[in-house]
């Protein structure tokens, strides 16, 4: 879990993206509450940046992992999607199923 959280390649399954989403809020609601937005403009920037490409890196692979392309996370309702929607079962585009897939024993 969380193997190269900043890179846009891959797939993630629905858990560590929901974990994402638990830290991402966490950590803005951090920064929110801490830093003052009018005069601490620059400490803001620094701070963000890491932290929306962080959430935009594993939106982008929950997306791959259901065989669509990253920019479909732009669309606010699809986040959502993301969180309900189980993954393509196969090997697809963006590289192996995340899920191992474990077989029925007879």
């Amino acid at each position: 879990m969380f193997k190269a959280p900043f890179s846009f390649n891959g797939r993630i399954r629905r858990t560590e993206y929901g974990i994402s989403l638990i830290i991402y809020f966490v950590i803005h609601t951090l920064i929110s509450v801490s830093v003052d937005p009018i005069t601490d403009v620059q400490p803001i920037i620094l701070l963000y940046i890491p932290l929306l490409w962080f959430i935009w890196a594993q939106g982008a692979k929950r997306c791959h992992d259901i065989s669509r392309t990253g920019w479909w996370q732009i669309i606010t309702p699809y986040v959502f999607w993301l969180l309900i929607k189980d993954g393509y079962e196969w090997f697809n585009q963006y590289g192996d199923n995340p899920k191992p897939i474990i077989p029925q024993q007879t």
